[in-house]
């Protein structure tokens, strides 16, 4: 019999997502805290409690668990996957997150044992709590074989906190696989070390990050990297994403071997994105702005209709008006923005048995 929670409700939002990296997302409940820069603009947060007001967020907040009929579709997807001959990648979850200490560990249980009656889904356990992964999995039962772990990293501190607590739990738990994500991506990360082919950089980076590293035979890398850039959520203001932030992870996956996968630029790209087709003209009120420069950039004609738009310098160390090291980034949104790199998708999903 399934544990029932306080209160049962459906998602408001549709489960066959537009996520680029998942075939469906599955929300067993809703409701969380903030606990990162990551969080800053969370989706889930304006979508579900500031928008619907649905369930309240934080730590003295609600957590929601879905309606029966929720939990269904997953069986549903099963049989289609099956029938199909797929395995297909189910992103759980987008209104919660699975390790978090304040959801009743009956639903935790409820939410593998579903698991485990899907071998042909892979559930895709996304967390910026990996360090609660070893232990809120075997309180449930155990970790089945067709989930993997994820942890987010937005910059090189949260990175270096939560990776090695990410392989040390795919390890110990034998996770389908692990991967990070690194969206949305704040600074410049060098995750080279958790990718490597070699187990011993891998160790050596757990040690290094004042972990003891599971034993060799065992241990695990992170076998698939998606990026991206952070978009508007309600009052909050998406801060740009340096491209060469991508640029490095996606290099470093190249040299190992590993999935890389870049969702999306978010609401932000950089002059040299743009093709360089406009240039500075004035500064008015704090501002600079900047017009379109004649030639063939009619992408860019498009996007601003010929009209003068606002510049910014985000890593800008001399302050404002001045210059600084980083590009310059212009907000176009994220439909304009697009998710090319280098023009070209990066679309790679891990292999999976």
């Amino acid at each position: 019999m399934p544990s029932r929670g306080p209160s049962e409700k459906e998602p408001t939002v549709a489960e066959n997502t537009a996520i680029s990296w998942a075939r469906h997302t599955f929300n067993p409940w809703m409701g969380c805290t903030k606990v990162s820069p990551a969080c800053d603009g969370c989706y889930a947060e304006a979508l579900m409690d500031k928008r619907y007001g649905k369930v309240k967020w934080g730590p003295h907040g609600d957590r929601v668990r879905t309606v029966p009929t929720n939990w269904n579709k997953v069986r549903k997807w099963h049989r289609d996957a099956a029938n199909a001959g797929e395995k297909w990648f189910i992103f759980c979850a987008s209104l919660a997150d699975i390790f978090d200490n304040q959801v009743p560990p009956a639903w935790r249980k409820d939410l593998l044992d579903l698991c485990r009656e899907c071998p042909n889904l892979i559930f895709l356990f996304l967390s910026k709590r990996p360090q609660n992964m070893v232990r809120m999995s075997e309180e449930a039962g155990g970790l089945p074989p067709n989930c993997a772990l994820g942890a987010t990293c937005e910059d090189q501190k949260r990175a270096d906190i939560n990776l090695p607590h990410l392989l040390i739990a795919a390890s110990r738990l034998r996770a389908a696989f692990a991967f990070g994500s690194f969206e949305p991506l704040l600074g410049p990360v060098d995750a080279g070390w958790a990718m490597s082919n070699n187990p011993l950089d891998v160790a050596a980076g757990i040690l290094e990050h004042g972990h003891f590293s599971p034993g060799l035979e065992t241990l695990r890398r992170i076998e698939w990297v998606i990026t991206g850039g952070e978009t508007d959520q309600g009052d909050h203001k998406a801060r740009p994403s340096d491209p060469a932030w991508f640029r490095r992870l996606r290099d470093q996956c190249a040299a190992a071997g590993v999935a890389y996968h870049h969702k999306q630029n978010g609401e932000w790209i950089s002059h040299e994105q743009m093709g360089g087709g406009w240039e500075y003209t004035r500064t008015k009120d704090g501002v600079r702005y900047g017009v379109l420069s004649e030639g063939g950039f009619g992408r860019t004609n498009r996007l601003f209709g010929g009209r003068d738009f606002p510049t910014e310098y985000p890593w800008n160390t001399a302050g404002p008006g001045g210059w600084g090291p980083g590009p310059c980034m212009v907000k176009v949104g994220k439909h304009n923005s697009g998710r090319l790199l280098d023009a070209r998708e990066h679309n790679a999903f891990p292999e999976v048995a």
